[in-house]
């Protein structure tokens, strides 16, 4: 049996482990692949989360090497104990993802156990685990990734938190951006919290609105652009099922095909029947569920 070594990552480990980080985006979503410089931005910091990025103080990344290769890598999280981290994260350790191979489950069992061992000289209270990648999609344990399911559960880690399923659409099958559904219903365009916002406008009031987010990045050796996603979308309670969502979506497809957008992302919990209702009426698929929230049990 060959030995299994676990240490730091060193910069020269960094072409092996992209390739395994893009070997698990793979099996979620098609078409996109992350630079190395996505990836080494990723195990320094991580602008896109500006709630929860901040309450970092220390980041470690380990890596499993077996046979001279990088058979495994983690990247951890130790979140601060001050007063302006939230209550979930405030002194807990996070696996904030784990990659190997299905072949390499002992160097896999290795590598959870040094991030374990890590997460123990914190001293944190808590301790998280999911497979956040830096790629649409490609988050919390994905259905797709039945061995790091296996793993968790392995070494105590149990899924405390929700099922998310993930639709995608052709931006070339969604609605039109038809005439308004309503008398008087116009749209304005503005800055939403993800990106551009389209609102529904009654007079002066705004009646429904859905925010699209544009995903990628600017080195272009990574393959993200063409993808968003829907951030918001709300419609007042009394005029909904009036088809404004549906025409708000419609604007939205219109504007993404100029930019040449082709792919869009939303999301939905298996009980919000409503959400999934106008996903799939409106030519979205379901593209993969995964479960957020796994932490490690405390009598382990």
């Amino acid at each position: 049996m060959s030995s299994i070594e676990v240490r730091p990552f060193q910069r020269s480990d960094r072409d092996q482990l992209t390739a395994l980080v893009n070997a698990h985006i793979a099996a979620v979503i098609p078409g996109i692949t992350v630079s190395v410089n996505a990836v080494m931005s990723q195990l320094e910091r991580e602008p896109s989360e500006g709630i929860v990025d901040p309450w970092v103080v220390e980041r470690r990344t380990l890596v499993a090497v077996e046979r001279d290769a990088i058979a495994a890598g983690a990247l951890l999280h130790c979140f601060g104990s001050d007063e302006r981290v939230s209550d979930g994260y405030r002194n807990a350790g996070d696996i904030r993802w784990l990659v190997f191979g299905p072949e390499s489950s002992a160097a896999a069992d290795a590598l959870i156990e040094g991030c374990i061992e890590a997460m123990d000289a914190w001293g944190v209270e808590r301790q998280y685990a999911g497979c956040e990648l830096p790629a649409p999609a490609a988050y919390g344990v994905s259905e797709c990734w039945p061995h790091i399911r296996d793993l968790y559960l392995r070494h105590g880690f149990v899924h405390r938190g929700h099922l998310e399923i993930i639709y995608i659409a052709a931006v070339e099958d969604l609605p039109e951006g038809s005439a308004p559904p309503l008398p008087n219903l116009t749209v304005r365009r503005s800055l939403g919290v993800f990106g551009a916002r389209f609102s529904a406008m009654l007079e002066d009031e705004v009646v429904g609105y859905i925010d699209v987010e544009i995903r990628g990045e600017s080195d272009p050796r990574s393959r993200q652009f063409g993808w968003s996603d829907i951030g918001n979308l709300w419609v007042r309670e009394d005029l909904r099922r009036r088809r404004i969502g549906t025409w708000l979506l419609g604007v939205a497809a219109g504007w993404l095909r100029l930019g040449g957008i082709n792919r869009l992302l939303t999301y939905a919990w298996p009980n919000e029947l409503d959400a999934i209702g106008f996903a799939t009426a409106n030519g979205f698929h379901e593209l993969v569920r995964t479960e957020r929230g796994w932490a490690r049990d405390a009598t382990v």
